[in-house]
């Protein structure tokens, strides 16, 4: 995704005045803690400075930005109220008077029908509809596809404007209003007035049954993308001389529009969820704001810096990766480096360190040479919660093929013994999703199979365990390296001649 010509310069931290040895440190303490990050980009005064990837995860790749994607969102809110689409206080109803009608004549929803009349466009933006929880699952939930209606009909507990709930249907609405307002979808509405000038090739994003564009999640882009789009906010939505986002729409975004503090409306000191919120941007400690998702994914400014932090990972406790950029980026970028060869020292070692980073294969928990690998064989199942129904075995001298048939269909994948195999699979997607699988023998008779869905957090890990006629199998699905397992247990029978055809 992308050429030379959109790619964002690039700098060694000691042109640009950053410690590199504050950037090791920073690694050091994601590895201390085992907090699982894809890749990161730091980016000073518009320069690139420090980026990486860990194996198997890429820089072309793209990743999923959960509700990173609320950000653009709100880019796009931004961008058609200054082309006058409509207005920021503009009830929502107003866009979906066929929805008003309905509501009206329905004595259900009389307790709802004032405080959803005053409903407006920031009040989405800032997550103040007035629910009392996310309406996401009700979205979901609903049997005719109609997030619209499901929305409209979700309780609204508070006055709209009052009180902060974190409502990722709120952003689904953001997206459906653009596309009543505009003819457009979010996507296509964006792609020439934001992706294209930045030059982001190949972001897609997720569609509702009804063909709308989920807003608050689903995004597909890559890590250099998020640079990209953190770069325009700092430099308040000026890129290459064009104006793409209205300076004052950018400054009140990223600016604290609502509390988000604790019940008694005070932040507690060392969290970045209580620092307030704006137009779907968070306000974080130590001057800076962000966009984030869930599991890791980030877009970090640092106004005072003039810095931007670019983040994707496969996280359970996102706070101690922001810790971490606290601790040791933000020093790094405030730092005066020595000059001469030890400052150049310092960032070839960084360099080095940084091309070979690398999440763990396999391979580092067995030796795959010394096993007594069984003969090409498959193996039945009887009836279990996972839908596992066959699994067959064919073992090369470089790697394992394993071929499963479940409820979903029937999938494949070549396993390498000492590196990541590439591959795509629909096993987890309804669309063919990258994939890259590592097997290794653990000992003579237990394969150790691990599978990343490397445009996603997410991997899948299994042992298989080989007796005479049977093979037993245990295994977790992770989220990425927070060990947050779903365990399974059981054994499958060698059938002679069995085919894998459902």
């Amino acid at each position: 995704m992308g050429n030379a010509s959109t790619r964002l310069p690039r700098s060694s931290p000691a042109e640009m005045g950053v410690s590199a040895a504050g950037l090791a440190a920073f690694l050091d303490e994601l590895a201390e803690k085992r907090l699982e990050l894809h890749s990161f980009m730091l980016l000073l005064r518009g320069n690139v400075v420090a980026e990486g990837w860990w194996a198997p995860y890429g820089e072309h790749l793209p990743h999923m930005m959960f509700s990173l994607s609320k950000s653009f969102t709100s880019t796009a809110i931004g961008i058609a109220i200054e082309e006058g689409r409509f207005g920021l206080h503009d009830p929502v109803l107003s866009f979906f008077p066929e929805r008003a009608d309905e509501l009206a004549a329905s004595p259900a929803f009389a307790d709802n029908r004032d405080r959803l009349s005053r409903l407006t466009v920031r009040h989405l933006l800032t997550m103040a509809s007035g629910h009392g929880v996310d309406t996401l699952p009700a979205l979901m939930d609903r049997k005719d596809g109609d997030w619209v209606k499901a929305f409209l009909e979700s309780p609204l507990v508070h006055e709209p404007g009052t009180a902060f709930v974190y409502n990722s249907g709120a952003t689904y609405m953001l997206s459906a209003i653009l596309q009543r307002a505009t003819g457009e979808k979010l996507r296509d509405y964006l792609q020439q007035r934001l992706f294209a000038p930045l030059g982001i090739e190949g972001a897609a994003w997720d569609e509702c049954p009804q063909g709308v564009t989920t807003g608050g999640w689903g995004l597909w882009t890559t890590t250099e993308a998020i640079a990209k789009f953190g770069r325009l906010y700092a430099q308040l939505g000026v890129w290459e001389g064009r104006r793409l986002v209205a300076e004052e729409w950018i400054r009140e975004a990223t600016s604290a529009q609502i509390d988000n503090g604790d019940a008694s409306g005070s932040n507690t000191g060392n969290s970045d969820w209580q620092v307030g919120y704006g137009y779907q941007f968070w306000r974080c400690r130590y001057g800076a704001y962000r966009g984030d998702g869930a599991f890791g994914q980030y877009c970090i400014v640092f106004p005072e810096q003039d810095a931007v932090l670019a983040i994707t990972s496969g996280v359970g406790d996102m706070q101690a990766v922001l810790d971490a950029v606290w601790a040791h980026v933000l020093p790094a970028l405030n730092s005066v480096p020595t000059a001469g060869a030890k400052n150049a020292e310092a960032d070839a070692q960084l360099a080095e360190r940084l091309a070979l980073l690398a999440l763990q294969h396999p391979s580092a928990e067995g030796d795959s040479r010394a096993a007594a690998r069984p003969e090409d064989k498959a193996y039945v199942f009887s009836a279990n919660e996972t839908g596992m129904r066959k699994l067959a075995f064919r073992f090369g001298a470089d790697e394992a093929e394993v071929t499963i048939v479940n409820d979903r269909g029937e999938f494949s994948f070549r396993c390498g013994y000492d590196v990541w195999t590439a591959g795509s699979s629909r096993m987890w997607y309804n669309e063919p999703r990258l994939v890259a699988a590592g097997a290794s023998w653990t000992d003579p008779h237990t394969l150790l199979l691990r599978i990343r869905a490397v445009e996603t957090p997410f991997y899948a890990e299994a042992r298989f365990t080989f007796g005479e006629d049977r093979v037993e199998v245990s295994g977790l699905d992770h989220l990425g390296g927070t060990g947050s397992p779903s365990p399974l247990r059981m054994s499958g029978v060698f059938a002679d001649g069995v085919g894998l055809a459902q």
